[in-house]
């Protein structure tokens, strides 16, 4: 069967008040979104030339002209209902219904994600069933399969230190083949901020 692999990167629309509502709590709104730009920024140097298909899914709406360009990315908008899982597994379900073999999310707020971890990602999905990219938060920063695992979005508690944890249960209990990418640093706090970007903490 010919490999079909896909990257998803799941974004918020940036507007004042409405990205990295922690991080606002620390800085002001105004910094927060200029914060989340530079990691934007980021998510697509790193990404926009790496030879797969590409889809941005948006939070709000699908911008057209905006700094991910039409030729790099398809454009789609989150499944409007339900938490971040039921958003996520509605994405994996609609690209293994488009025929696609490997399938990897990453979100944007990884300022230390690079081309090749994700490279590494999808060759790792030749060997494993799921990849996991571990966050130092108890997150995870990247999560990749070739069939959906429905269990993986269900009952968690995300936004906290529990949902690297429970997912890997997940992965033990339905005795799947997987493997851990290097353990990274998300910038959600002011603390992350200046481990990573000491220039804007």
């Amino acid at each position: 069967m010919t490999e079909k692999n896909l990257l998803m990167l799941f974004v918020r629309n940036p507007e004042l008040g409405k990205v990295k509502t922690r991080l606002a709590a620390s800085v002001g709104p105004e910094t927060a979104l200029d914060i989340y730009l530079h990691l934007l920024r980021h998510t697509r140097d790193i990404t926009q030339h790496l030879p797969l298909d590409k889809v941005v899914y948006y939070s709000e709406k699908v911008e057209q002209n905006d700094l991910w360009p039409a030729q790099h990315y398809h454009k789609k908008l989150q499944y409007p209902e339900g938490d971040l899982g039921e958003k996520m597994k509605k994405a994996f379900e609609a690209a293994f219904a488009e025929g696609y073999t490997s399938v990897v999310i990453i979100g944007s707020d990884c300022p230390q994600l690079t081309p090749e971890i994700i490279n590494q990602a999808f060759e790792e999905l030749k060997t494993h069933e799921v990849v996991i990219g571990p966050a130092l938060d108890g997150g995870y920063y990247l999560l990749g399969m070739k069939r959906l695992y429905r269990d993986f979005f269900q009952d968690k508690r995300w936004s906290t230190e529990h949902v690297f944890p429970d997912t890997i249960a997940d992965i033990e209990r339905l005795h799947l083949s997987h493997t851990l990418l290097p353990y990274l640093s998300d910038v959600d706090e002011l603390e992350d901020l200046q481990e990573n970007w000491p220039e804007l903490g």
